[in-house]
């Protein structure tokens, strides 16, 4: 944990680990001079809203003078309804960043340690010093969770363990038999966060996002958002399973207005439209492996993805790094997402996008690749 500085004591003062804490910082949105633009840089999905959402938000938009449910009962329904679960054992909040946090404020204080791996969402490790706990990372394998390393860091300190399944920012992900040996090794007294924002993208046949876990267990809980595959991202909504308990618990620490009433109802409608998401999830497998061979062929390295985004590794030689292509691609109007808060100084995320972006992406990649290898080839002539 980084080290607390000085602080005065002619000012309120911050418990300890609040200045710990480094800003979370999204990418990119802009291209000064570059047009058009093409966003590429915070997993947004090209397809947009449903037509069904928008007809909802556009309606509940006439009662913005109300309070919204603070309960948020007409979405945990149609939640409840798509994946047949009770709807008691759902919470919903300000996008699944809330919620990740929420568990924390719940069972995590002083003294206590959370856990994610090396390549984890950047909000594990906010979340956590928020709650005053102590941050444990955990060392992947091949940029993909290592359940032994996990099951190894686990102390009578630990309280959670988060995992993202899919994994953010690099695609990778476990196998439901890995999720249930993992959960089988924990203590009861921990919890197991599945954090499922790409689960709706993964068709592995061996992949399962954790439903069932939660339902039979009492220490499992499953988070999942609006803001990808549904393309509510602006709304910020989110939702989690849990048991009885731990919905309990973090009901008694949610605000009683914390969704909108717009949100409320666009959500509701979103996880209704089933063929928009089936939408979503076709023209992203088609332009997933579209992308993966096109970067390939350029000779530089993708780790295998199962999400709506692919990582791409460069090289660490002059003019060919990640932070010269990113320049090279930003100056095309082609924004991606530099990942080094994540530790992976040498590689940039890329968005699945329409095909329009997804081309200029190509086209622009393949300009800075064969740009500078033909460059090498002049100076070694």
């Amino acid at each position: 944990m980084t080290a607390e500085p000085d602080l005065p004591a002619d000012r309120p003062v911050p418990r300890p680990g609040v200045l710990a804490i480094e800003a979370y910082v999204p990418g990119k949105s802009g291209a000064p001079g570059a047009h058009p633009v093409h966003k590429l840089s915070s997993n947004e999905t090209p397809l947009g809203p449903s037509p069904k959402a928008l007809a909802a938000l556009t309606e509940a938009a006439s009662k913005l003078a109300l309070y919204p449910d603070g309960n948020a009962t007409q979405l945990r329904n149609a939640i409840a309804a798509r994946y047949r679960l009770d709807p008691a054992r759902i919470v919903c909040g300000a996008g699944s960043d809330e919620l990740l946090s929420f568990l924390a404020y719940a069972f995590m204080g002083p003294g206590t340690e959370g856990i994610y791996t090396e390549h984890g969402f950047l909000v594990y490790r906010i979340a956590i010093l928020a709650a005053g706990g102590t941050p444990v990372v955990v060392p992947e394998r091949e940029l993909k969770a290592d359940v032994d390393a996990l099951l190894a860091a686990v102390t009578p300190r630990t309280r959670i363990v988060y995992l993202a399944n899919p994994n953010n920012p690099t695609g990778t992900y476990l196998s439901f038999d890995e999720i249930r040996r993992l959960h089988a090794g924990l203590p009861a007294q921990v919890l197991l966060v599945l954090d499922g924002a790409y689960a709706e993208y993964v068709g592995a046949a061996d992949y399962g996002a954790g439903l069932d876990l939660v339902l039979a267990s009492k220490n499992v809980v499953m988070t999942r958002t609006f803001s990808k595959i549904h393309g509510l991202a602006t709304l910020r909504i989110g939702w989690m399973v849990g048991p009885p308990d731990v919905v309990d618990a973090v009901n008694r620490i949610r605000g009683p207005f914390n969704l909108s009433g717009i949100g409320i109802a666009a959500g509701a409608a979103a996880i209704a439209d089933e063929a928009h998401v089936a939408a979503a999830v076709a023209h992203n497998d088609t332009w997933l492996a579209r992308m993966s061979e096109g970067v390939a062929a350029l000779g530089l390295t993708v780790t295998p993805s199962v999400a709506n985004f692919i990582l791409v590794h460069f090289p660490q030689s002059p003019g060919r790094t990640a932070a010269e292509a990113d320049a090279h691609l930003t100056a095309r109007g082609v924004i991606v997402r530099r990942v080094s808060a994540y530790g992976l100084p040498g590689a940039l995320r890329v968005t699945i996008g329409t095909q329009a972006a997804n081309e200029a992406f190509l086209a622009a990649l393949t300009e800075f690749v064969r740009g500078n290898s033909s460059e090498d080839a002049r100076a070694r002539g």
